[in-house]
């Protein structure tokens, strides 16, 4: 019995006086940037949803979605912008930024339009980093053939798209 006073009059003490409410201020647009060391391909322009490549699942990105921190894996990166247009764009790696105000940013090691995108050369990346990782020898080299290699499976994928 005695606990449990305690407890209602701990209960009672932290609900006493003006009580601190966190809250989000919801937007109806996201704004998004997006850049690579290669280009920059949105500078905070409105969009409506972004779909992205992560090492915890594929997902997308609508306004008001919870902030967020995530890796990005190699894949493709789909913006659905604003004019109802959607633009299809190939990552080798990164992170994804969603912030509490709605913002979201994508910073990419490396991003190519997937319109650009060889198939025939991204079979032949390929094929080069299986062979380096068929032949590897040391643990740092086969990590480096295996990432290669991921990309280049990545990369083949996107430019079949």
């Amino acid at each position: 019995m005695a606990l449990f006073l305690r407890s209602t009059k701990l209960a009672a003490r932290l609900t006493q006086g003006p009580t601190k409410c966190f809250s989000r201020n919801y937007a109806d647009q996201m704004n998004f940037t997006f850049a690579a060391a290669n280009q920059i391909f949105y500078a905070n322009k409105n969009i409506k949803q972004v779909d992205v490549p992560s090492f915890s699942g594929s997902f997308g990105i609508l306004p008001n979605h919870v902030p967020t921190l995530a890796v990005l894996r190699p894949g493709v990166v789909t913006v659905y912008e604003d004019e109802g247009k959607s633009k299809k764009i190939f990552v080798s790696s990164g992170t994804i930024t969603v912030n509490e105000d709605s913002s979201v940013q994508v910073l990419a090691e490396e991003a190519h339009p997937v319109e650009d995108i060889d198939g025939s050369a991204a079979r032949q990346v390929l094929q080069e980093a299986q062979s380096q990782l068929a032949t590897a020898s040391g643990d740092v080299a086969k990590a480096e053939a295996a990432i290669a290699v991921e990309v280049a499976e990545a990369l083949v994928l996107a430019a079949g798209n």
